[in-house]
C-alpha cells in the first residue's frame, strides 16, 4: 500500500539524486554563474516591465544580453558535443 510517508521518501531520495555535481573547472562554475545572472537579470526586467515598474529600455538591454549569453552557451554545447562524436569516432 502506498502511504504518504512513502511518497514523501521516495520524493526526497529523488530531488537528492538530481542535484548536479560540483563543476571540477573553476572557470566552468564562473562562467555557469555569470550566465545564470544575466538570466535572472532578463526574468527581473520582464516583470518589472510587465508590472510597469521597470524601464523598457532596460528591458530590451536585458533581453539583448541574455540572447548573446544563450547564444555562446550554444555555440559550447555544439563544440563539446562536435569533440564527443568526433571521439567515438576514432578506431579502437
Amino acid at each position: 500500500m502506498i502511504s504518504s510517508s512513502n511518497i514523501v521518501a521516495a520524493y526526497l531520495r529523488g530531488t537528492g539524486a538530481a542535484e548536479p555535481a560540483a563543476p571540477v573547472d573553476k572557470g566552468a562554475a564562473a562562467a555557469l554563474g555569470d550566465f545564470e545572472a544575466v538570466m535572472a537579470k532578463a526574468d527581473q526586467s520582464a516583470i518589472g516591465a510587465m508590472s510597469g515598474t521597470s524601464d523598457t529600455r532596460q528591458l530590451v538591454l536585458s533581453l539583448t544580453e541574455a540572447e548573446l549569453a544563450l547564444d555562446a552557451a550554444v555555440a559550447i554545447r555544439d563544440k563539446v558535443v562536435e569533440a564527443y562524436q568526433e571521439i567515438l569516432r576514432m578506431p579502437v
